[in-house]
């Protein structure tokens, strides 16, 4: 929504699905014209496939692992590569995680071969490579770190828990401001056919960074374990310099 609510204002025309009827005047409001999409392997629902009638497609689907274990998620992934397809769209951002390199206790960049710890970072190999294979359209992949922002206050996430693990270990954080401009800068630079780290410079530990965030919020300070055990630093070869630079992450935690 975020995304779609800056290209509306910068003068794209901005098309965005959605799977729930109730979502779709909240599309609307934003000036990004709503199409209501869902596809499973249960039930097809594409009332309006001029959707698929657009320059780049970006895809922001989580998988949902609790369902069904990726079965789902990847047939949904599948249909819309042959949606692509048949609608010739040449240019595709898909959303990944970090969670693909797992814990490495060292640091990661694009060079580095995913190591997924976790199913759903299992499940979003499987999904990168279907779209970065394909070869009817580019496909640039943004593994974005852990995300916050509006509406993701990280200042909740451990306030006034005690004995917390790892607290020494670095976090692999990005703010919401960071992700929409790294994803705009892809589509004005044109810079398609790759795979990027999305994820601040900056790593302040666990500690550190969730003490300040809980003063922040007014919260109760969390008690970490002085230890470092599992961790990653995510690095990117490509976003300094060369696609976004102010990174809004520093300020905001600053």
């Amino acid at each position: 929504m975020s995304l779609g609510r800056l290209l509306v204002q910068e003068g794209h025309r901005v098309k965005g699905a959605t799977t729930t009827a109730e979502k779709i005047l909240l599309l609307a409001s934003e000036g990004i014209e709503p199409f209501l999409i869902h596809i499973s392997p249960e039930e097809e629902k594409l009332d309006d496939l001029s959707f698929f009638q657009c320059d780049v497609l970006v895809i922001t689907i989580p998988p949902k692992v609790h369902l069904h274990p990726g079965t789902d998620y990847l047939f949904t992934l599948n249909r819309l590569i042959e949606l692509a397809r048949e609608y010739c769209i040449k240019k595709i951002i898909f959303i990944s995680s970090t969670s693909v390199y797992g814990d490495v206790c060292g640091p990661v960049d694009e060079d580095t071969l995913p190591a997924p710890e976790t199913l759903s970072g299992q499940i979003l190999v499987q999904a990168e490579k279907r779209f970065t294979s394909a070869d009817s359209f580019q496909t640039t992949v943004i593994r974005f770190g852990g995300l916050v922002g509006p509406g993701r206050d990280p200042g909740r996430f451990f306030a006034g828990k005690e004995n917390s693990a790892n607290g020494l270990a670095p976090v692999n954080l990005i703010h919401l401001d960071d992700c929409i401009g790294i994803v705009k800068e892809v589509i004005r630079k044109n810079f398609f056919g790759h795979t990027l780290n999305a994820c601040s410079p900056h790593h302040p530990t666990r500690k550190d960074f969730y003490t300040h965030a809980s003063l922040q919020a007014g919260l109760k300070v969390p008690q970490f374990i002085n230890e470092l055990t599992s961790w990653k630093v995510v690095n990117s070869k490509y976003i300094p310099g060369l696609l976004y630079t102010d990174f809004g992450f520093k300020k905001w935690y600053e």
